[in-house]
């Protein structure tokens, strides 16, 4: 049964999918990142380094396994229509790694997690090709955007999580958390704060003359958006790797401390931080919601258990 599996963990980051799947029952048999400072993070923390470049290690080098995870980073698909079959359309791509070993493996399920906009890229071609190609080596495919909002962290984190079963499961995506089960913005920041996280007072004066909302009860998080105003909210918008030093102010009074940020993330306080503020903001842009991904596991397995007990009773009688 299900209540110990073997995973991998591709484009491994930090982590985060790894301890949705440890969290109900799975243990991590091989990983693989490229990052090296991710590398250091999953170091201290899971007491392995993951294997690099996943393009040059062999589909049989990896062990047995039975569930492959990866939040594999979307590439443009931008040699799709010129040239046919599936390999060609995927050629290039970092999806066509977890397709090669998915194809040699042949593990009974798989979860896959990506941006929101995979569904729209391309208007739709790159999410289509996507489906087709795991449809193609026979698993059961399952998609939804999920927002770690409604699973108990405070961060707007919209992503689509892709399910595969290669038997025909009876397989449904956890429903959100009840409201009193999620941590609120007062629970995860912290109280004794150190000044280097205060911004200037210039900068301070200048997101407060252009808050929306000058009476918006604190603790509050707001973000710039493209026209230049600041919108609080009682949850942080979703962390980027890639964003301003800025782009998200506690009261507009400083930046989020590295421990918070991991917070936003659902990390436990346990987790070690190893690198600099800026490495730490770009791996939590760069990673997932834990309670989401642990939610997803837990149905999966719930799935995959009411599976082998069915096929167990029907063999019985």
């Amino acid at each position: 049964m299900w209540d110990a599996f073997r995973f991998i963990d591709l484009f491994a980051g930090i982590g985060g999918i790894r301890l949705g799947f440890e969290a109900v029952g799975g243990k991590c048999v091989f990983s693989s990142e490229i990052d090296e400072d991710a590398c250091k993070t999953y170091q201290a923390n899971f007491g392995e380094h993951p294997s690099g470049d996943i393009t040059r290690i062999p589909a049989g080098d990896v062990p047995d396994f039975d569930i492959l995870l990866g939040g594999f980073p979307c590439q443009s698909f931008s040699i799709i229509g010129k040239k046919e079959g599936f390999s060609n359309e995927t050629c290039g791509t970092l999806f066509f790694e977890i397709e090669r070993i998915l194809k040699e493996k042949r593990p009974p399920a798989f979860l896959l997690e990506n941006v929101k906009n995979l569904a729209a890229h391309d208007k739709g071609n790159t999410f289509r090709i996507i489906k087709e190609h795991l449809e193609a080596l026979g698993y059961h495919v399952h998609a939804k955007v999920l927002n770690a909002l409604d699973y108990g962290v405070p961060q707007k984190r919209e992503r689509v999580i892709i399910v595969g079963f290669l038997n025909n499961i009876d397989f449904h995506f956890p429903p959100p958390v009840p409201e009193k089960e999620r941590k609120t913005l007062s629970e995860i920041l912290e109280h004794q704060v150190s000044e280097k996280y205060y911004v200037r007072d210039a900068i301070r004066e200048s997101r407060l003359r252009r808050l929306k909302d000058k009476n918006y009860p604190k603790p509050y998080i707001s973000h710039e958006n493209i026209a230049g105003s600041i919108t609080p909210h009682p949850y942080s918008s979703a962390l980027r790797a890639g964003a301003s030093a800025n782009y998200i102010l506690i009261n507009d009074e400083r930046r989020p401390t590295e421990r918070e940020m991991l917070r936003m993330q659902g990390f436990p306080d346990s987790y070690k931080i190893v690198v600099p503020y800026g490495k730490v903001k770009k791996q939590c842009g760069n990673s997932v919601a834990v309670p989401v991904i642990q939610a997803v596991a837990r149905e999966m397995i719930t799935a995959l258990n009411a599976y082998e007990n069915h096929i167990t009773r029907n063999i019985i009688n």
